[in-house]
C-alpha cells in the first residue's frame, strides 16, 4: 500500500474556451477557475461540489481539510495519487449566495466535456450536491445510493459522503473508508 502524505496535488489547466466562462455568474464571485487535480488521465474520477480553498487569504496554497481526508482514505485502501483525478460540479468556488440549482445546471456543461474527453473507467460522487447533479436526481441521497456501483450516464459510478462531513461527523470515518475500499475492489478487479 502506497502512503499518501496530504500534499497539494497539481492542477489540470483550464481549457482556454472556458477560462472566462460568466454563463453561471460564478465569475463574479472573484474566485477562479480550477478545472481538476491530480493525474488528469486517471482511470477514476471523483466528483465534488466545488473546488474549495486551495490558497490561503495571502494567496498562499495549502491542502485543505477536505482534500486531507479525500487523500487519507485513498490511501488506507492503496491509491496511488496517479489513480485519481478530482473534478467539480462548479469550477469556481462560491464566496456569496447563488442560485444553486441554476448554477449547477450550467455548470454541468464542463463535467460533460470532461467525462466526454477523459472517459474514466469509474466516478466517485462524495457529497449529496454531486451524487444529485450527476445523478441527476434531486431526490437522491448518499446514505441510500452508497455501497453500490451504479451505471449512470454510461459510467461504473459509486458514491461516499463528502470529506467535510466526515470531519465534521466523525462517526462517518468508518463508512467513508468502507466507500472507498469498496471502489478499491472494483477498481482492482
Amino acid at each position: 500500500m502506497s502512503n499518501f502524505c496530504p500534499n497539494i496535488w497539481p492542477e489540470e489547466p483550464v481549457p482556454n474556451k472556458v477560462k472566462t466562462c460568466d454563463k453561471c455568474g460564478l465569475i463574479e464571485h472573484g474566485s477562479r477557475m480550477i478545472w481538476g487535480e491530480g493525474n488528469p488521465n486517471a482511470r477514476i474520477m471523483v466528483i465534488l461540489d466545488n473546488p474549495g480553498a486551495r490558497e490561503d487569504r495571502d494567496g498562499n496554497p495549502f491542502v485543505c481539510g477536505t482534500r486531507q481526508t479525500l487523500q487519507k482514505a485513498a490511501s488506507k485502501v492503496g491509491f496511488r495519487t496517479d489513480d485519481l483525478y478530482v473534478t467539480y460540479i462548479l469550477k469556481r468556488k462560491p464566496t456569496r449566495a447563488y442560485d444553486k440549482e441554476k448554477t449547477r445546471e450550467i455548470c454541468m456543461m464542463h463535467l460533460d466535456d470532461q467525462l466526454q474527453e477523459k472517459k474514466p473507467a469509474f466516478i466517485l460522487c462524495l457529497g449529496n450536491v454531486a451524487v444529485q447533479s450527476f445523478f441527476q436526481d434531486e431526490e437522491a441521497e448518499v446514505k441510500s445510493l452508497r455501497g453500490t456501483m451504479h451505471n449512470i450516464r454510461g459510467m461504473k459510478t459509486t458514491v461516499a459522503y463528502h470529506p467535510l462531513a466526515v470531519r465534521r461527523r466523525p462517526n462517518l470515518w468508518s463508512l467513508f473508508l468502507d466507500d472507498w475500499q469498496y471502489l478499491a475492489n472494483h477498481f482492482h478487479k
